[in-house]
């Protein structure tokens, strides 16, 4: 019961000022009535076809990914770019990205594995687990058992043939080729893939040519064949490491019999080269040449190209711009690709920083794992992402990364099935990922998961009409 004093009082206030607000009382309901009040929002997914990767984390919803799905409706160009620290989950992702790609039956994989421990590469369970044999170049068994991939291979046209040897010097040397050495080097070529027809050419060919060229060669430019020679002898000698240098017996023989093109993943096994030196973008262009002029085509599959430790690639111009037009090449018969790089600053700082923001702008999708704020600030300001993505990717847990599918941005969490467990994580301890592949969960994970688990419970409420709660 009121006060009367309290009661004249609000009455003599009403009639001044007109009638004061009075206070909501709680209102007791349930959460399936308090649902159609306070609706729950989410932003759209990016459609229900396609390869799952997850959750989003803030709706619970599944997400579902494939760049052939939505290109040319949702995506201008199907390649994509993944970042992070290592032991956040990329190796974990793109592994299991690629295995439920390979569900489709139009579906092939090439995968450059740059990292391995105990002797093979990361992709070896996964390789045997499909039956395929890892192509691994190894410099150390090249001369005896390993396997060698010919740049005059007459599968690829003498045009890509003249192109790739000129990528190879152009990254040893660490700069373009003049006129006159390139004059040389073409002169050689072709003189050799005039005269050497019972056999596959190989790099010695074009060695002693250069060393010793045809007079007829040098008679038709009206010039010495001396100066021919010394055009030459730079070329000469960079081709010589393939020969009889570091990277000898990869490059400087026929191409070995048995090499399987044709099935649904290929691994070339770069574990064993030196990541830091000179021969990892020689093999990157070698590579990348090679599966140009003897596996892209036009045969309507859907291709994806995963390179581990991307950065070899953009941080070279020559290789990098192989690799764009390879991009630009590929976008039209059907190829993604994918690139792992740990950190941004590790291109668009590099030599190549012109090519790399060519090839990051063909990246329509990107998902980037934790990074320290300043790399996260630097990220988003490259990639344009929205302020409160980039303020929560330094508190992203292992497994939970944000995706940037051309201008869809979400945070997801990626979910691993049993049965690609045991091919995912594996017991090395230098591997990429390696916090993640530990046997036991780490108090990361742990909390990720349980967090993940109390919103889909909170879901669970939201959907149960017989919950009941208290709503001010």
């Amino acid at each position: 019961m009121r006060d009367p004093l309290t009661m004249l009082t609000d009455a003599f206030t009403s009639f001044l000022f007109g009638k004061v607000e009075t206070t909501r009382l709680p209102v007791r309901t349930s959460t399936g009535q308090a649902q159609a009040v306070y609706l729950p929002t989410a932003a759209p997914g990016l459609g229900d076809s396609g390869v799952i990767i997850g959750r989003e984390v803030y709706s619970g919803k599944g997400y579902i990914y494939d760049p052939f799905q939505l290109y040319g409706q949702q995506l201008p160009a199907p390649h994509w770019l993944v970042l992070g620290e290592s032991g956040n989950g990329k190796s974990a992702l793109e592994k299991t990205y690629v295995m439920r790609q390979l569900r489709f039956r139009d579906r092939q994989v090439v995968v450059l594995d740059a990292q391995g421990e105990d002797g093979v590469g990361e992709w070896n369970l996964i390789a045997q687990e499909l039956g395929i044999t890892p192509i691994r170049l190894d410099p150390t068994v090249a001369l005896d058992t390993g396997i060698r991939l010919n740049p005059l291979d007459p599968s690829i046209t003498t045009t890509g043939q003249l192109a790739l040897l000129r990528t190879i010097i152009e990254v040893a040397m660490g700069h373009g080729l003049d006129e006159r050495s390139g004059f040389a080097l073409k002169v050689a070529h072709s003189y050799v893939n005039e005269t050497v027809v019972e056999r596959q050419p190989v790099l010695t060919d074009i060695v002693d040519q250069l060393r010793h060229p045809e007079p007829e060669s040098a008679q038709a430019m009206n010039v010495a064949t001396e100066d021919v020679r010394a055009w030459g002898l730079d070329v000469a000698l960079v081709l010589d490491r393939l020969v009889d240098g570091d990277l000898r017996g990869m490059f400087d023989g026929p191409t070995t019999v048995g090499i399987d093109l044709d099935a649904p993943l290929i691994v070339f096994d770069l574990s064993h080269i030196d990541r830091n030196s000179i021969a990892m973008p020689i093999l990157m262009a070698i590579v990348g040449v090679w599966l140009e002029h003897t596996w892209i085509r036009p045969d309507r599959k859907k291709r994806i190209f995963l390179v581990e430790e991307a950065w070899h690639i953009i941080n070279s111009p020559f290789v990098a711009q192989l690799f764009q037009r390879l991009l630009k090449f590929g976008r039209r018969l059907g190829l993604s690709f994918v690139a792992v790089v740990h950190h941004l600053s590790d291109v668009v700082d590099g030599a190549a920083a012109k090519e790399a923001a060519a090839i990051l702008k063909m990246a329509s999708t990107r998902t980037v794992y934790a990074q320290k704020a300043d790399e996260a600030r630097a990220t988003g300001q490259v990639l344009g992402l929205p302020r409160w993505a980039v303020e929560i990717i330094p508190t992203l847990t292992p497994g939970i990364a944000v995706w940037d599918v051309n201008g869809n941005v979400q945070v997801v969490k990626h979910l691993i099935t049993e049965s690609e467990r045991p091919l995912v994580y594996t017991d090395r301890a230098m591997t990429e990922g390696s916090a993640l592949e530990s046997a036991a969960p780490d108090d990361d994970m742990l909390a990720a998961d349980r967090e993940a688990e109390e919103r889909a419970a909170y879901i669970d409420r939201l959907n149960n009409p017989s919950a009941e709660s208290t709503v001010a």
